[in-house]
């Protein structure tokens, strides 16, 4: 099984901790996601998306323009920030001083005000790639989700704990992809 993974690209508004807040692609996000998708687009079998709009927007557009299965899964979300939500960097130093630095460096045991924790991000991540390794083993897939939710797959696939989510680098439209081979996991390239 061939897994590409693809972070949705920037949104309007700029960037803020969003979670399950929805948002709009930008026109640059929109573009940059159809860049990774016209290389994918002969390969891919088929689509799972996170139900937020800008992951799923483009994913169904996708899978409709050519007649591949897309599948939304819950799982695939952003991680739920809580009274974080929709709020930038300097907005949540302001209301949480200091709690958003130490979030950087190391969310293992943390969770953002009335938010998911990690470790629940990393369990629901853990029984999406189990999922997936079950129903899809000799299939091609795409999978669109959000900084979070992909770091934390990757994290997972490469057998790393919840820290080293914050050593990926993770730019909008950040195109990964990873391997099962009925046996083992790997990932291949972060292309960051």
């Amino acid at each position: 099984m061939i897994v590409d993974l693809l972070r949705h690209g920037a949104l309007q508004g700029g960037v803020k901790y969003r979670g399950r807040v929805e948002a709009d692609l930008s026109c640059t996000g929109h573009q940059q996601m159809e860049s990774v998708w016209r290389k994918l687009v002969n390969d891919v079998d088929v689509i799972i998306t996170s139900p937020l709009r800008r992951c799923a927007g483009l994913a169904q557009i996708w899978a409709t323009s050519t007649g591949i299965h897309c599948i939304t899964d819950e799982r695939m979300a952003e991680i739920h920030y809580g009274d974080w939500e929709d709020k930038t960097h300097d907005e949540i130093e302001l209301e949480f001083p200091g709690m958003l630095a130490c979030w950087r460096a190391d969310p293992t045991g943390m969770r953002p005000p009335n938010g998911e924790s990690p470790e629940e991000l990393q369990m629901r991540i853990t029984d999406f790639w189990q999922d997936m390794c079950a129903t899809y083993s000799k299939q091609h897939l795409l999978v669109v989700g959000h900084s979070g939710s992909t770091r934390m797959l990757i994290a997972h696939i490469a057998g790393q704990p919840i820290a080293y989510t914050r050593d990926i680098a993770m730019p909008y439209a950040c195109w990964s992809r990873a391997q099962y081979d009925g046996e083992n996991s790997q990932i291949l390239f972060i292309d960051g």
